[in-house]
């Protein structure tokens, strides 16, 4: 069977960690067709847009696409072409494994749990009003006397609507991962103590929920909690239920946990369509050095294996990708201790020693 993906290098490192998963890819032995697609920076050259449609054409067509990562300005400029993908695909749903292999740097030995982000919704919405626009000056009249609430004039607005379809959808997809892939608990994180009418919904309708799957335990935790048992005892945690900006956040500090963001795979998964990529940037100041770590990406492509049906292939690349780390022989400088930083090597390199375990 001839499987075809759309591959989108991105720009910074993007285009050597997505060479180096690709050629790990291929070693398996499948018959893949990149479909090659542009976006980021040099998109911006081109079509005037660092997010072509003939690029979403092309993933709506394909149903999968593999993609580096994307520059995104801070403060101005075009917005996250992550978030325009998740908006224009419908990709509400953002699944971020972190699980601690033998030989990474990890901070708790034996992590393994997975974060499922809510993906449309929230903060990143994108409903913004800037400082001193008339629209914000609206908004502020309108809300103070709504409620009777003093909002500065000088003040930029961002709006977090979280809506109970949404929670609903994004509920049923984490308890149907934890059920599909033999977990036992889901934990809601929220701020309902705080944000009534919005976290209050997420976690009331996770509970409802919670009471359709009784073979899987449920809990509830706010979010400042929930970072501080993170960092004490992952491994009391199975599926993290989150809604967008707190899954964002914890997702990184559970990168923190297993050794960095070199080791942080994701992907976003609609109804029909499913975007495979790491969790860290673009890091542009490393763009052409073959230095950075590209496992995020490989360990993306081990999602992309499980969700196209071939299981016996994912399982092979992660024991490959695992057994590379423990042995520690043949890594980027991330993986190593401060006094071994000289025998790290690089992108590539990394890459050979995969394909090769993969032969072994």
């Amino acid at each position: 069977m001839t499987y075809r993906i759309t591959l989108i290098p991105g720009d910074g490192i993007g285009p050597e960690v997505v060479e180096a998963t690709r050629r790990v890819l291929e070693a398996l032995g499948l018959n893949f067709e990149w479909e090659v697609m542009p976006a980021g920076e040099e998109a911006i050259e081109k079509y005037g847009t660092p997010l072509p449609e003939i690029t979403i054409e092309s993933i709506r067509r394909n149903g999968v696409a593999l993609k580096g990562p994307i520059t995104t300005p801070v403060g101005t400029g075009f917005r996250s072409v992550n978030v325009s993908l998740r908006k224009e695909l419908e990709l509400y749903a953002c699944l971020r494994p972190c699980r601690a292999y033998t030989g990474a740097p990890v901070i708790h030995q034996n992590t393994d749990l997975v974060i499922v982000r809510e993906n449309m919704e929230d903060l990143y919405a994108g409903i913004e009003f800037e400082k001193g626009s008339p629209e914000a000056f609206r908004l502020i009249d309108f809300i103070n006397l709504l409620q009777g609430s003093h909002i500065k004039p000088d003040s930029g607005l961002s709006l977090k609507p979280i809506s109970e379809s949404g929670s609903r959808r994004i509920a049923h997809f984490a308890f149907n991962y934890a059920r599909g892939n033999s977990r036992h608990k889901v934990t809601c994180v929220h701020k309902a103590n705080i944000m009534k009418y919005s976290d209050g919904l997420f976690l009331s309708v996770s509970r409802e929920v919670a009471r359709e799957y009784p073979d899987i335990e449920f809990e509830d935790r706010i979010v400042d909690n929930m970072a501080m048992q993170l960092v004490r005892n992952p491994q009391q945690f199975d599926v993290i239920l989150c809604p967008n900006l707190y899954g964002d956040i914890l997702s990184d500090l559970c990168a923190g946990l297993i050794g960095g963001l070199g080791l942080a795979p994701g992907a976003n998964i609609g109804d029909r369509v499913a975007i495979f990529e790491a969790t860290h940037g673009s890091a542009p100041k490393y763009r052409g050095q073959n230095k950075v770590n590209p496992m995020a990406l490989m360990l993306s492509g081990v999602m992309m294996l499980n969700y196209i049906g071939e299981k016996d292939a994912a399982r092979k690349l992660e024991r490959a990708i695992a057994d590379v780390i423990a042995r520690g022989e043949e890594v980027t400088y991330d993986l190593l201790p401060s006094n071994k930083k000289d025998m790290a090597v690089g992108t590539s390199q990394v890459a050979d020693a995969v394909i090769k375990e993969l032969a072994a």
